[in-house]
């Protein structure tokens, strides 16, 4: 079942008109946000976001990919304006949710990208509905949190339900971001002042989700990796990335049949709000079967360019592929 109603546009996000649709699964209401480009040469671009991400908190990304595609974002269950999602529901719950949502959008395939929390959803639908997924991105993931990353998670849970929201902000953002004051992370301060924000202005709804969000990935593996993914698949992760770094983002995209990994510099675990017109560039070269030699942004930087990526794009099946630095 599907319902739609137009909205004003998002200016955060895009200036194109969007219609949000209201999506039923399995006794759950959520949402999607489809905005069409209106040049559109791909197949349309699925974005899921962390655990907290609402289909409206895009912005550059979502604007950039509607250059070539049109951009449907989600609120699954659990995330946004959708139903509460117990935390004893595991991928395959949301895996079907988004399977039945593109159903209801009449989309056949689409391109798909995923950071942190959701790339467990598309790595699932990639085994279980290989045939709706063309191409996918999936940045900021590993298959299950490392021990070192669980007390700070388990913490930002606490903080959360002792409703000391002047301590829950803090440590959240702490949980996402490097905080060594020695690395360069791009528009470092910026993004802290935004999660910053973020966190200080959540609902007790979006609380309740977040620990119920949270708690799913402490209490089993996050992606299981005994089916391997024919889907091809991108794996992006950045260079100072703590909470799922590099060598197990790499680990991960080693499971897949036909995968690519890079790390981004003066990046962590919020690549897509560090880097973002690298990032688009990336996917769109990726979801357009271009080649990933000699990257570059045409133009993109706003100031001195000193390359995307850390040395190469790597085909993980059969030999680097260097890049432009």
């Amino acid at each position: 079942m599907v319902e739609s109603s137009n909205g004003e546009p998002s200016m955060a996000s895009t200036r194109l008109q969007s219609t949000v649709h209201a999506h039923h699964w399995k006794g759950f209401r959520y949402y999607s946000r489809l905005t069409r480009s209106p040049a559109a040469r791909l197949d349309p671009v699925v974005l899921i976001g962390g655990a907290m991400q609402r289909k409206e908190d895009w912005g550059r990304l979502e604007q950039g990919m509607l250059e070539a595609a049109d951009v449907i974002c989600p609120d699954l269950p659990g995330w946004g304006e959708a139903d509460l999602l117990a935390a004893e529901h595991g991928p395959d719950l949301l895996a079907d949710a988004l399977r039945h949502l593109l159903d209801d959008l009449g989309v056949r395939r689409a391109n798909v990208f995923a950071g942190s929390y959701g790339t467990a959803i598309a790595y699932r639908l990639a085994q279980t509905a290989p045939d709706r997924i063309a191409r996918m991105v999936l940045a900021g993931t590993m298959s299950t949190i490392p021990d070192e990353a669980r007390p700070g998670m388990q913490g930002a849970i606490d903080l959360a339900l002792s409703g000391v929201r002047e301590r829950f902000g803090p440590a959240a953002v702490e949980m996402l971001m490097c905080a060594d004051p020695g690395i360069d992370i791009a528009s470092a301060a910026v993004v802290r002042r935004i999660l910053s924000r973020r966190f200080e202005g959540v609902s007790e709804d979006e609380l309740a989700k977040f620990v119920a969000n949270t708690r799913r990935l402490l209490e089993r593996d996050l992606i299981d990796t005994s089916l391997s993914p024919v889907v091809p698949a991108l794996f992006a992760v950045g260079a100072h990335d703590t909470l799922t770094p590099p060598e197990l983002c790499r680990e991960l995209a080693l499971t897949c049949r036909d995968s690519w990994f890079t790390v981004m510099p003066r990046a962590d675990h919020l690549l897509h709000l560090e880097r973002p017109r690298e990032l688009v560039d990336l996917m769109t070269r990726f979801f357009a079967t271009e080649p990933l030699a000699g990257l570059h942004r045409d133009g993109l930087n706003d100031g001195p360019y000193d390359g995307p990526y850390d040395g190469a794009v790597e085909y993980l099946n059969q030999s680097r592929v260097p890049a432009l630095t």
